[in-house]
């Protein structure tokens, strides 16, 4: 009879445990996405910081891109040490509810260390440095020594949904008694960016006087650019990925009174888009029209035309201990002649090739067989020295590169800012 009764007791425990998981896993779900709308909202000041690198592996917090906006300003600051290296300071600065809880957080980075291990070093003290505002927090009942996700975001309500605008205006002036240089540029854009779209939007405008006077001879230029840039991106899975280009310009340097044209895409990486801050390896191909008018008959005798062209670009970039890799190859051509084409290549490397010495190089190059919009007759000798409307050529290049070798004692980590510092070109050797 007891066993009986202890039977019926499980069974009916059993039944109410099926009914009631579902109902709690949901009630749990409700409570990641409560929870998550009350962690720190942080801000992020500093110049040179991988942001993406930082908020996919510091996922316990709110970023906001207004530091007024913010709980929690993170301003990043970096200090050469005595032996070449650098210390990175973090100050944390608490606002809100949180003002008057401040922290500060340093960490020292070897000369030879690379940007990805920089990079971990930021990520590592960020940690240490939220943990004192996010213990004050409900969400603090999620986090352990380790944070992890959940499967599925926890998406916070923005009543902006993802756009964000930025209107820019900037100024130049320099001179001396023979020369004045002006420069003024205006700019508008708008920017939505989330997992599955990206949308890009820029409005920009800029004009260039120069004015010369040498013995006597008095000479000006003006320079003028407009152009609108926009690109629309869905992706497509964990490698795919289909877009749209669309582009307005003119440009008195080009010989461009406007030109309009719109390119559909696709592109493949071979390395899940989730990797994308330690490496990439894109292949991204694009075809479409573009319709122009010029400001003078060209050398192929066209005042205007429309043309179809299709390019195909390869990207590598790669970072890991031992240094950082980006590459692009870009190869395009029109359809109504192949022998309108160009080849540009461009390369970054720094490269950790033992310890103490590094390779840093830059190399861009490109063979041009594609100036369709060049003007008819000779640019004056003026126009030519002064860069002031594009200049046939078959190439272009640029090349530069540097070795840094650094040895003796790797634990000067003092700082001192007295008098600034020297700085040196070329084969760097510090000896202690």
């Amino acid at each position: 009879m007891e066993h009986t009764m202890r039977l019926r007791a499980g069974l009916a425990l059993t039944l109410l445990l099926a009914w009631a998981l579902p109902v709690l896993g949901q009630a749990e779900d409700v409570d990641i996405e409560a929870l998550k709308k009350t962690a720190p909202k942080v801000f992020i000041d500093c110049q040179n910081c991988d942001l993406e690198f930082i908020k996919t592996e510091v996922t316990f917090v709110n970023y906001v891109r207004d530091r007024k906006e913010a709980d929690v300003h993170v301003l990043i600051t970096t200090q050469k040490t005595g032996s070449e290296g650098k210390e990175h300071t973090l100050t944390f600065l608490g606002q809100n509810g949180f003002k008057g809880l401040d922290d500060i957080q340093r960490f020292v980075s070897a000369k030879s260390d690379t940007d990805d291990d920089i990079r971990r070093g930021l990520v590592r003290a960020m940690k240490i440095g939220l943990t004192s505002y996010v213990a004050r927090t409900p969400i603090a009942q999620r986090v352990e020594v380790v944070y992890k996700p959940e499967t599925r975001a926890a998406g916070v309500k923005d009543r902006w949904d993802s756009w964000v605008f930025n209107l820019g205006a900037e100024a130049y002036f320099s001179g001396e008694s023979s020369y004045r240089s002006r420069y003024w540029e205006f700019s508008v854009s708008a920017n939505r960016v989330t997992p599955a779209l990206k949308i890009q939007l820029g409005l920009s405008s800029g004009i260039t006087l120069n004015a010369y006077d040498y013995e006597g001879y008095t000479y000006e230029s003006r320079q003028d650019d407009y152009g609108f840039s926009g690109l629309a991106v869905k992706s497509l899975g964990p490698h795919w990925s289909a877009g749209l280009y669309a582009d307005a310009d003119s440009s008195t340097y080009s010989n461009l009174r406007w030109s309009l044209s719109a390119a559909p895409a696709v592109e493949y990486n071979v390395f899940p888009y989730a990797q994308s801050t330690r490496r990439q390896l894109r292949f991204l191909y694009k075809a479409g029209a573009a319709r122009a008018r010029y400001h003078d008959v060209t050398i192929y005798g066209k005042t205007s035309e429309t043309l179809w062209r299709e390019s195909l670009s390869v990207t590598l970039e790669l970072r890991e201990k031992w240094g950082t890799v980006s590459a692009s190859l870009t190869g395009s051509h029109y359809f109504h002649d192949f022998k309108k084409n160009r080849l540009n290549l461009f390369t970054v490397l720094n490269l950790n090739l033992f310890k103490g010495l590094s390779l840093v190089a830059v190399a861009s190059g490109a063979r041009i067989h594609d100036q369709i919009s060049l003007p008819a007759g000779s640019a004056s000798l003026e126009e030519i020295l002064l860069q002031r409307r594009e200049i046939e050529t078959s190439y272009r290049y640029f090349v530069s590169f540097g070795l840094n070798f650094t040895f003796g004692s790797i634990y000067t980590n003092v700082v001192n800012p007295r008098f600034g510092s020297i700085s040196s070109g070329g084969m760097r050797v510090t000896i202690d």
